[in-house]
């Protein structure tokens, strides 16, 4: 799952793709929670970096992330998975 921290877990293919759909999900209802996602995790931007990347308040960041990781964290644990070594 997607934690406080900025990096990414080592994911299997699979899941990387789920991500990705997910994210895609969540840039068509919200985009900027979703570069919110992309800042943190991907680039690995502060609060405070990303507030200024985006043009928005550290507060907008830290909510924008904290909804981010938990509507991924759902989304992905919804998600249907493979049997191993199916994928």
């Amino acid at each position: 799952p997607l934690e406080d921290g900025l990096a990414v877990p080592a994911l299997d293919p699979g899941t990387l793709i789920e991500l990705d759909d997910a994210l895609a999900r969540l840039e068509a209802q919200n985009p900027r929670q979703c570069r919110v996602v992309e800042c943190r995790c991907f680039a690995g931007l502060s609060v405070e970096e990303t507030a200024g990347a985006l043009g928005a308040s550290a507060a907008t960041v830290k909510r924008d992330w904290a909804f981010s990781r938990a509507w991924l964290n759902r989304e992905l644990e919804a998600a249907p998975r493979a049997a191993p070594g199916k994928e």
